[in-house]
């Protein structure tokens, strides 16, 4: 994607100049029974593939994991969800134990991912706990990829509004992910972006729009061009 960096900072002095609008604008009131059967559809999909496919897969990728390198199982962090709530977000644990995992994230080439890990994250597998959030409520199938609470404090001083974001619930999913936006990168160009495309996601959420994020995510997924994570 290319963009000039004259159309950026003109975007931004726009948005500076009106931050209250975009950071404080809340859901339509005729999105209630939209979010009623969002919910529906994410606890009907989330126990789907939590019985038909964690109920064997989870135990074995455990398994592997154990074998592979010392620590536990799941990898716990701090993310930032609805209203800018935190919650504890589950994924497999592809790194070894180390005092950086909730500060500094995994590069692609980083030496603390473990072999398992390298699987585990090529795959996307590493992300399927995180239909455990699902089930608590804590997360949606398909929304802004949640960040960490360090990550939200730095894009919120690149990007005015940017905890508009945080009017959905997060999802495994979104709409950023699907145009490409997606990774460990955080330079200003990346960011501003990935925010665009989530702002466009609050503003237009909707069933059908949902459906598109999934049916592009599952043939991403499957043709390996596109991580869920983000």
């Amino acid at each position: 994607m290319t963009v000039k960096a004259d159309n950026i900072h003109s975007f931004i002095r726009k948005i500076r100049n009106s931050p209250k609008k975009t950071s404080k604008r809340p859901l339509p009131d005729l999105k209630k029974s939209y979010l009623f059967f969002k919910r529906s559809f994410d606890i009907t999909l989330a126990l789907l593939l939590v019985t038909g496919v964690l109920s064997w897969l989870l135990p074995l990728m455990a398994l592997l994991i154990k074998l592979d390198s010392r620590g536990p199982v799941f990898f716990l962090q701090r993310r930032i969800g609805k209203g800018g709530k935190d919650f504890t977000c589950y994924k497999l644990r592809t790194m070894v134990v180390n005092q950086q995992a909730d500060e500094c994230p995994a590069s692609e080439d980083d030496s603390r991912i473990t072999r398992i890990g390298k699987l585990l994250r090529k795959s996307h597998l590493d992300e399927l706990p995180q239909l455990f959030n699902v089930l608590s409520g804590s997360m949606s199938i398909v929304g802004p990829r949640p960040y960490m609470p360090a990550d939200c404090h730095t894009f919120s001083k690149m990007i005015p509004g940017h905890d508009y974001r945080n009017f959905v619930k997060p999802g495994i999913t979104g709409l950023a992910q699907i145009k490409g936006l997606h990774g460990s990168k955080t330079d200003f160009k990346t960011i501003f972006w990935r925010y665009q495309w989530d702002a466009f996601y609050v503003r237009n959420a909707g069933f059908l729009l949902d459906l598109r994020i999934l049916r592009r995510t599952i043939l991403f997924f499957f043709t390996q061009q596109m991580p869920l994570c983000g």
